[in-house]
């Protein structure tokens, strides 16, 4: 067994590229030894700037030998089929193994070389590789069958042990030498094998390791921003794509003008870093200070005073441009700005950025008129799935609804509230059109917010600017101030009601106007106010959305709500069972009434009856032709399609009108018969008025006490007696079981 060194050298490759080139050239190296029957014990993969390096270990001098054997005709088969398996194994008859009246062509393969393997292997891998984006370069290059990598190849180590591999691409042979460091070894260096090429190189000013120069450039540069009395601004993003810049990686801390820190922190953080791949520093008192951190290629003879110097005079250019940016933008008011978004196409079907602007502006002030977002301490009332519905006790904890304090600012009144929702929503695209934006657009919304502090406009106008966009992503702030809430959730229902209207609904990976993340947004901003939300209600008020796109969106609102939910360990088929009740789009109510059910459905209790019920279901089913609502539960259909006992026997249809059952009875029922119709009598009240103040748990707890009394009528009562009385009337009682669990939650959508 002996290791294998392949590297293949050449001009730079982009930092953003090497992580998966590595993965690409472990991938291919090893599927390429796959097909000659070779297997390694490890694969190491490097890359830096000007190399990507891959060690095998453990690999056999040669590969074993190998029988092949193919199947041919019988013995008794026709002289025809015997020549045609000749021709296609070119053995002869004589060479034939007979077995049990069938001939077998048995070929003797010898092992081959492994250096002979890998010499065929190598050339395919490297004229093979998946760049994201690569070039043919030189003389070869006008022909459009020349070798294409990400810069030009300049040379290639292939040692197998000590000895090398030989072969040749595009010109280049295979070797044992390489080079060292651009400037501090440009020399050859000779490799004896994969067991001294790491440290060879880095005694010729090469850390060929990606993760160990990451590691160095972060320690360095917090010492160096702590030895200045500093705290550097960590940023693994920019710590990966320096060790991918260097070789020798070497952070140096330099200063720039203090006059820069008029320009918002976040300009000169993404400056520093976007253009030069700086890091920058905090002061002891928290706030950016005038100092950044570059990260060298070479160890300086004078300690690098003349690199920080270059860089300094490098990043002060760029944040000239940035302040020049800041100081023009903040002499042209937002709202003449605004005025500049009718020339931008929203899009081609739902006009302009200022259409959207009006849509988003007058859809913020409705929410706070309609009092689905509330001021002070007012409680009002707000409406979901397009009708009243009672306020529960989790909305007094509202934390849009916040309480005056002695040393705070009184709360904004109801009308205030609108107008500064309003204002806010019609200024928070106007940076869009601002030089500033314009060379970093990841500071849309950001500037806007500073730009309307600085041109006094109310400071929760200023903060609904800066933050209407959120959340953005996965762990991202969400807005609770109610001016911000009212803002972002207009803009992200307008994106979501706008396109839904237009027939352009996200589908399978495709989703270019993300929709799914502005539904998310709008998940994880509800839930965290505790708003009572319609959705209904606006999307047929404000939209006028047909029945059609309205139902894509709420399959996309309990789509989304999953994803959501699942980090929570919220089950998505709890989910479905409430959904399917139909009607419910109050995520606040509907999630409490999931939690319950999970809280349910884990007990003793709630898994027996949730076997009861789809016995209950199944005894329907059979009962009930499979078109017929009545068989709904079990055909998978929503709890609000359920018409109770449509489709079974009329004699059962008149038995499901709940309390007095007994005194209909044409006959006297058995005690465990009576005992689930007085439990019924008792669960159905307790439970429908538990529902109706939204106390889910008590829900839970009345449908509990049916658990017993179904497992006795189970275990006691026969529901297909020879009695046409008796079975409808049983049945009947089935169907109350099945409504009376309806009316919490569809327990045919819950799993187990």
């Amino acid at each position: 067994m002996t290791d294998f060194l392949l590297e293949l050298r050449s001009e730079e490759i982009p930092a953003r590229m090497q992580a998966r080139a590595r993965e690409d050239l472990s991938k291919l190296f090893t599927a390429e030894l796959a097909k000659a029957g070779i297997a390694t014990s490890a694969i190491v993969t490097y890359a830096t700037p000007r190399r990507l390096t891959l060690i095998a270990r453990d690999l056999p001098l040669e590969t074993a030998a190998v029988s092949e054997e193919t199947k041919g005709p019988k013995t008794s088969a026709p002289p025809q089929a015997l020549e045609g398996f000749l021709r296609k194994t070119g053995l002869t008859r004589e060479q034939l193994v007979d077995r049990n009246g069938t001939l077998f062509a048995v070929t003797e393969k010898p092992g081959r070389a492994t250096a002979a393997v890998l010499a065929e292997a190598i050339p395919a891998i490297v004229r093979a590789f998946p760049w994201p984006k690569s070039m043919r370069w030189g003389d070869a290059s006008a022909s459009t069958e020349s070798l294409r990598w990400v810069r030009p190849l300049q040379g290639i180590v292939a040692l197998l042990g000590e000895e090398i591999v030989p072969f040749e691409i595009a010109g280049i042979a295979s070797a044992a030498a390489t080079l060292g460091h651009r400037f501090h070894h440009p020399y050859q260096i000779m490799i004896g094998g994969a067991h001294d090429y790491v440290e060879k190189l880095r005694a010729c000013h090469v850390i060929v390791d990606h993760d160990e120069r990451a590691t160095l450039i972060r320690d360095h540069a917090r010492e160096a921003a702590a030895q200045a009395g500093l705290e550097l601004i960590e940023d693994e993003g920019l710590v990966a794509e320096n060790a991918g810049l260097t070789e020798w990686p070497i952070p140096l801390l330099g200063q720039f003008d203090p006059a820069f820190l008029d320009v918002p922190p976040e300009v000169i953080q993404l400056t520093a870093r976007v253009n030069q791949k700086y890091f920058v520093c905090r002061g002891a008192d928290g706030k950016l200070a005038n100092a950044f951190v570059c990260t060298a290629n070479i160890a300086a003879h004078d300690g690098g005073a003349k690199i920080v110097e270059g860089n300094r005079k490098v990043l002060a250019a760029r944040l000239s441009d940035a302040k020049f940016f800041y100081d023009t933008d903040l002499k042209v008011p937002l709202e003449e700005q605004a005025d500049k978004l009718s020339k931008i196409v929203f899009h081609e079907k739902l006009g302009t950025v200022a259409d959207k602007v009006d849509r988003v502006a007058k859809l913020a002030r409705w929410l706070v008129e309609e009092g689905i977002i509330l001021p002070g301490t007012g409680r009002g009332t707000s409406e979901a799935g397009g009708g009243g519905a009672p306020r529960s006790a989790a909305s007094a904890e509202n934390p849009l609804h916040p309480q005056p304090t002695a040393d705070g600012p009184p709360p904004l009144a109801g009308e205030e509230l609108a107008d500064l929702a309003d204002r806010a929503a019609r200024l928070a695209k106007a940076d869009l059109v601002t030089g500033m934006v314009g060379e970093f657009p990841e500071l849309q919304g950001l500037m806007g917010g500073y730009y309307a502090a600085a041109q006094g406009e109310h400071p929760a106008v200023a903060t609904a600017i800066r933050d209407h966009y959120k959340p953005v992503g996965q762990g991202d702030d969400v807005p609770t101030d109610p001016v911000t809430v009212a803002v972002s959730l207009a803009d992200k229902l307008d994106t979501l009601f706008s396109f839904f209207s237009v027939g352009l609904y996200p589908t399978g990976s495709k989703d270019p106007f993300a929709l799914r993340r502005a539904m998310l947004g709008v998940i994880a901003t509800i839930l965290k106010s505790k708003l009572r939300f319609p959705f209904t209600k606006i999307a047929r008020t404000q939209y006028e959305l047909p029945d059609g796109p309205l139902a894509w969106f709420l399959d996309f609102l309990d789509e989304r709500l999953k994803v959501q939910q699942r980090e929570a360990g919220v089950r998505h088929d709890l989910i479905d069972a409430v959904f399917a009740l139909g009607g419910e789009d109050d995520l606040v109510r509907l999630l409490a009434r999931v939690h319950a059910l999970q809280a349910f459905v884990t007990t003793e209790d709630g898994a027996n009856l949730l076997a009861g019920y789809k016995r209950a279901a199944n005894i329907l089913k059979k009962e009930a032709p499979s078109s017929s609502p009545a068989n709904a539960g079990a055909q998978g259909l929503s709890g609000g399609e359920l018409r109770e006992g449509a489709g079974l026997d009329p004699r059962v249809r008149e038995g499901t009108a709940g309390a007095g059952q007994q005194q209909s009875l044409s006959y006297t029922p058995e005690p465990a018969e009576t005992a689930l119709m007085t439990a019924l009598d008792s669960a159905e009240p307790r439970a429908t008025a538990a529902i109706a103040r939204e106390d889910f748990a008590a829900a839970m707890a009345a449908l509990a006490s049916l658990r017993a009394p179904i497992d006795a009528f189970f275990d006691s009562v026969i529901v297909n007696d020879s009695d046409p009385a008796k079975r409808s009337a049983r049945l009947a009682l089935l169907e109350r079981v099945r409504a009376a669990v309806h009316n919490v939650a569809d327990f045919s959508k819950i799993e187990g």
